[in-house]
């Protein structure tokens, strides 16, 4: 007999006693027909979902055409070949990413069958067993567990039988490696380590320099580290009487100041904790969660972990080639609810401020935990500032990492505040200098006239002794703050200036000149601002150096204030005539006192070294073009947020105008009106304000209601468990509403007018009553409430004259010669979209 018809026949008859047992563990045919349906996976590479992904088909004999590499089903769209399409056995998917999305070549995965098949599943990948075949465990028709052994590229994993005759249902996957990157782009170089926060020397990945220095115990290199890698451990710590965190010691013994916690279950345990610690794309992860004393590493118990996750993201300004530290994640009233705590230094703003890296990395180290875990019944965002920043954009670009958002003191996005950050020290110059002999800019509260921002008295200038000590006090002279000099002061050169910036161990990096900066003629080894670090997003320009998006071309500063007669039009004039721009980063210079100390200080707050002025008495200052390309690249990766948010979300935010915080509480606002824009309703979205007072030495901590957010969460997740069919909006809990609480956290008022007014025209809300907002330079110019123009489009000086921009203010010629001297080019016209957004396709 032919040899090659007989195996086939083997194979069929493989499959034909396959399927006979699976019909008699089902009792009868026609039994597994439906209900595993795949579900398509996410293929633009800007929006990765981690939405587990199930290929399903109807069991195959193996054959020729089912060999290593070859498939069975499409991915996540699984078809059974013509003439076999009999019954839906056997499905897989992936719980841990999507198929396209694998990293660190394994990958939690869920297999279902009739039960009495599960003895006999066998794994395969790219056509083999793995060497370590995976322990799956049964739970009625599903099996689950951890598979290893993917190869960094394109995969195959298939659920076989009978010594793999028979293929039952197989899937494409592709694998990264655990350092990275995905779909972030090549990595930044240099990248210093930071692992000694651990006590631990990252692994040598390179026998070469660049790189970070590893030494021996002797202190001679023995390599050096470019990807920063460690081996993970685990630690574990309780919780002591003193309200601190202490190691817990080995043995059995009890540690006296221990203390206890009673979960949500009315359990009563030791407050313990585990603590993962590791590296995935090259930055530092951690995961903690309580455990009980008699946790194995090899096999750890989550009898106390309640299932959900809170993923805890950073805030502050970084600017990147930093591992980062891991922030302080051990938060014992989070903990003591039973959640488990992700975190990763890549999700920390204050290490850099490439979201689309941020993004990736929160996918990879949420795969990491369920494979270390399992799925989380729901996982919770947690984060202030740019922690909040991250959330947004995670729901928007990558659906499926998170499931509920918690943002404190939010933005919608950082790139549109860069816009008017970037305003406040040309206006300030002009207040404190250009125009020092106008008294109106003694009253800090005047500048918010240009500003936007808020000002406050009590709050004083930090570099007002500065100004007197060197004689710098004129009529205009503030002894009061605005937001702008004390929230904002410093960050701009930060986003901007490429030779403004360091890293914590830079010395351990070789060549150590790649990473420390002195001023020299040509571009520095690290171009230290917001758009290098994520130039992979930005793009280089002819100049080398990357292209950034300020522009203020055709900006009117002072215009509604003009309007409104707080400032006389010939303000806005020599305002508008002086004011300036910022010269372009290959003709910055370093910054001076007080933010670089040299042997030969310059008195330098605004950053005026590094500012545009009139060339000649009967010039205006020129004003700065950003990059055309470069604002549409960040609409185009997603930095900026549209208002794709479709999660149940609880904006919750302390009160902070009165200490002229940077956190402005317009920004709530900001966000609600892009969701708005966007899907036409704000039913998710949630806005809560705790007011507080100015915290001085001694004070008592300002009142924050993030434990009742969690709790509030909580409900609202189990509600749209129970019942999906209502949708978020449906299963919105009675406390998930607008609300406003007092300085003790006592409730002011709630509902769904108890903010009206601030995005429409009716009566003031209870809460829009109690709490004022300001504004932004760029509003007070004329733009949009919501913010998140690059680039406006213009208009002609003599159209603005004919659609009654100026008005009532009726511009003599003498003045209309002026602004059209002014602005050449024309003036904004906030009409029209941002000329910086991408034309639809």
């Amino acid at each position: 007999m032919n040899r090659n018809l007989l195996g086939s026949s083997c194979r069929h008859l493989a499959w034909s006693l396959l399927t006979a047992l699976s019909i008699a563990s089902c009792g009868g045919g026609g039994g597994e027909t439906s209900g595993f349906a795949a579900s398509a996976p996410s293929t633009s590479s800007a929006k990765p979902s981690s939405t587990a992904t199930e290929s399903s088909t109807s069991a195959l004999p193996a054959t020729d055409e089912t060999a290593p590499g070859v498939e069975t089903a499409d991915v996540g769209n699984a078809k059974p070949e013509a003439g076999n399409q009999k019954l839906t056995l056997v499905s897989i998917r992936l719980l841990s990413s999507a198929p396209q999305w694998v990293s660190g070549g394994d990958a939690r995965i869920e297999v279902q069958a009739p039960p009495i098949l599960h003895d006999k599943v066998e794994i395969w990948i790219n056509g083999q067993k793995p060497a370590q075949a995976p322990v799956l465990v049964s739970n009625g028709r599903r099996l689950e567990g951890v598979v290893s052994g993917f190869v960094n590229g394109d995969n195959t994993l298939q659920v076989r039988f009978l010594h793999g005759l028979v293929v039952a249902a197989s899937m494409r996957l592709t694998n990264y490696p655990i350092e990275g990157p995905m779909f972030s782009g090549p990595h930044q170089v240099p990248f210093v380590c930071t692992t000694s926060q651990f006590g631990l020397q990252p692994k040598v990945d390179t026998a070469t320099s660049p790189g970070y220095k590893v030494l021996d115990a002797e202190s001679h290199i023995i390599g050096y580290s470019r990807d920063c890698s460690i081996e993970r451990f685990t630690t574990y710590w309780y919780r002591a009487s003193d309200n601190t965190w202490k190691l817990l010691p080995p043995g059995d013994s009890v540690p006296a100041d221990m203390t206890q916690v009673t979960l949500p279950d009315k359990r009563t345990v030791e407050f313990i904790v585990r603590r993962e610690v590791g590296t995935i794309n090259r930055f530092l992860y951690s995961f903690v969660m309580l455990a009980p004393r008699k946790d194995n590493l090899e096999h750890t118990d989550t009898s106390l972990w309640n299932g959900r996750l809170s993923y805890y993201f950073g805030g502050g300004v970084g600017i990147g080639h930093t591992q980062g530290s891991v922030s302080d994640t051990l938060v014992p009233e989070v903990l003591a609810q039973g959640y488990a705590i992700a975190h990763s230094s890549g999700n920390s703003t204050r290490n850099h401020y490439n979201l689309q890296l941020a993004g990736e990395t929160a996918m990879m180290t949420k795969e990491r935990f369920i494979e270390r875990y399992g799925v989380p019944t729901f996982t919770v965002g947690l984060g202030g500032s740019g922690g909040a920043v991250q959330q947004y954009s995670l729901a928007q670009n990558h659906p499926g990492v998170l499931d509920a958002l918690m943002p404190l003191q939010s933005y919608p996005d950082m790139v549109s505040q860069v816009t008017h950050v970037g305003d406040c020290e040309l206006l300030e110059y002009y207040m404190d200098m250009t125009d020092r002999n106008n008294t109106r800019w003694s009253n800090v509260k005047n500048r918010t006239l240009l500003v936007g921002m808020n000002g406050e008295p009590a709050v004083v200038d930090p570099m007002l002794l500065s100004k007197q000590i060197l004689g710098l006090v004129f009529p205009s002279t503030s002894t009061g703050s605005t937001e702008c000099v004390k929230g904002w002061r410093g960050a701009f050169p930060l986003v901007m200036n490429p030779w403004f910036g360091s890293v914590p161990n830079a010395t351990f990096y070789e060549p150590m000149t790649d990473t420390v900066t002195t001023q020299t003629n040509g571009p520095p080894h690290i171009q230290w601002s917001h758009f290098n670090d994520a130039v992979n997003i930005y793009g280089h320009g002819a100049d080398g150096y990357a292209r950034h998006t300020w522009d203020n071309i055709g900006v009117q500063y002072g215009l509604k204030s003009m309007k409104e007669g707080s400032i006389t039009t010939a303000e806005f004039l020599d305002l508008n005539f002086k004011v300036g721009g910022w010269v372009q980063p290959k003709d910055m210079v370093q910054e001076e006192y007080p933010f670089v100390v040299d042997a030969s200080p310059v008195f330098d707050p605004w950053s005026h070294l590094n500012m545009t002025f009139s060339p000649a008495p009967d010039v205006p200052a020129p004003r700065t073009e950003g990059n055309i390309d470069a604002m549409k690249a960040a609409y185009a990766s997603g930095l900026v947020f549209s208002g794709n948010d479709p999660l149940p979300t609880i904006d919750n935010r302390q009160y902070l105008e009165r200490e002229v915080n940077m956190h402005d509480a317009h920004q709530s606002f900001a966000v609600r009106k892009r969701v708005l824009q966007k899907t036409g309703t704000t039913d998710n979205l949630v806005i809560w304000f705790t007011d507080t007072v100015p915290a001085a030495p001694g004070s008592p901590p300002q009142v924050d209601k993030n434990l009742f957010a969690f709790s509030v969460m909580d409900q609202w997740m189990a509600s749209i468990r129970a019942h999906p069919e209502l949708g978020v909006a449906g299963n919105r809990p009675a406390d998930a509403v607008d609300s406003c609480f007092d300085v003790s956290g006592n409730l002011i008022a709630r509902g769904p007018t108890v903010w009206d007014g601030i995005l429409d025209d009716k009566p003031k809300g209870e809460c829009t009553k109690v709490f004022p907002l300001f504004s932004n330079s760029r509003i007070v110019a004329g733009a949009p409430f919501e913010e998140g123009v690059y680039k406006c489009a213009l208009k002609s000086v003599d159209a603005a004259l004919g659609d009654g921009t100026y008005e009532p203010w009726k511009p003599d010629d003498a003045s209309v010669a002026k602004l059209k001297l002014i602005f050449p080019q024309g003036v904004c016209d906030y009409s029209k979209p941002d000329l910086g957004r991408p034309s639809p396709s």
